[in-house]
């Protein structure tokens, strides 16, 4: 399942170019970027069926189903988040593109259990909230501390809301704007090495579990 383009999200695709057969959920546009625009990506239609490309559309209930077409029990909803796509597709290219470039995951088991997948998300408004707070689980997007994270570290680069990432903190960071959330689970992930909540004796990480947020670690697992 495709949420973006962006490089850590599709370079693991050619990892499993290997003839094996599997499954790729995504938007047009995004198929389009990876087919069309990057030669590479042919390494995944060297032999009939290599890979089932399934189009998705925003806003619209879709089973995930097995290689055979059985269904896995789950169902799965795309949220658009926004239109922000990665550096490397042309401008002349995304302008033609629909806003369907940077997606969030509503998934409903046949339990009725929901989770919400948000690894990237550059705004926070009211719809997403009433999302958020109709879920069970929430993995969201902890990719930055502050705004200016990177230029303070690295001494350059851009700000967490240029890169399209709520900063974790702040006045209108994540901590504050969820902060009314009470029914789901809440777990930060897609975290940046320079993200000081990952050291769990640091202050930033104190703050995060006060707020009642867990911090995803390796091996990090759920069950609904």
């Amino acid at each position: 399942m495709l949420t973006s383009a962006d490089i850590d999200q599709v370079v693991g695709l050619l990892s499993l170019r290997e003839l094996q057969h599997f499954h790729i959920y995504c938007t047009a546009s995004l198929r389009r970027i990876l087919r069309e625009d990057n030669s590479m990506f042919a390494m995944l239609n060297r032999a009939p069926e290599q890979v089932i490309w399934t189009e998705i559309w925003p806003g619209h209930d879709f089973p995930l189903q097995t290689l055979q077409g059985a269904p896995s029990g789950i169902s799965c909803s795309a949220i658009t988040l926004g239109k922000r796509y990665p550096v490397y597709v042309p401008a002349g290219r995304s302008g033609l593109l629909p806003e369907e470039s940077l997606l969030g995951l509503l998934l409903t088991s046949s339990k009725g259990r929901r989770v919400v997948y948000m690894p990237a998300v550059p705004t926070i408004g009211k719809p997403l909230l009433d999302i958020l707070e109709s879920t069970d689980l929430i993995l969201f997007d902890g990719t930055f501390w502050t705004n200016d994270e990177l230029i303070r570290v690295q001494g350059s680069g851009a700000t967490a809301r240029e890169m399209g990432h709520v900063p974790v903190s702040g006045a209108d960071g994540t901590l504050k704007q969820l902060a009314g959330l009470h029914r789901p689970r809440k777990v930060f992930i897609h975290i940046n090495n320079t993200n000081p909540m990952l050291d769990e004796s640091s202050r930033e990480y104190a703050e995060a579990c006060s707020a009642g947020w867990e911090v995803s670690r390796d091996g990090w697992s759920a069950e609904l």
